[in-house]
């Protein structure tokens, strides 16, 4: 099983996989739209397996993150046997 991502800011506290609801209320008061973003760069469509549509999304996060010149976003990432104390992230 492939890793779960998410996109993320560094000043957001809050968990995406955990704490959705707090989290997106952060990142829409603060006008970052992760989702928005995340949408615009992701080629996801509804044929796609999910593991096709976490590896487009993995490689759009990757994509902002390669792009992000003022540094403040990152990737989140949830393996498949984590719980919800383990947590990582990846800082690229």
């Amino acid at each position: 099983m492939l890793n779960e991502c998410a996109l993320t800011t560094i000043d957001n506290p809050y968990n995406p996989f955990t704490q959705f609801d707090d989290w997106f209320m952060f990142d829409i008061e603060h006008n970052y739209d992760c989702c928005g973003k995340l949408d615009r760069f992701a080629n996801v469509s509804d044929e796609m397996s999910s593991e096709e549509k976490k590896i487009a999304i993995e490689n759009a996060i990757d994509e902002i993150i390669k792009y992000d010149f003022l540094n403040i976003y990152q990737k989140v990432v949830r393996k498949p046997s984590d719980s919800d104390e383990n947590e990582t992230t990846d800082a690229a």
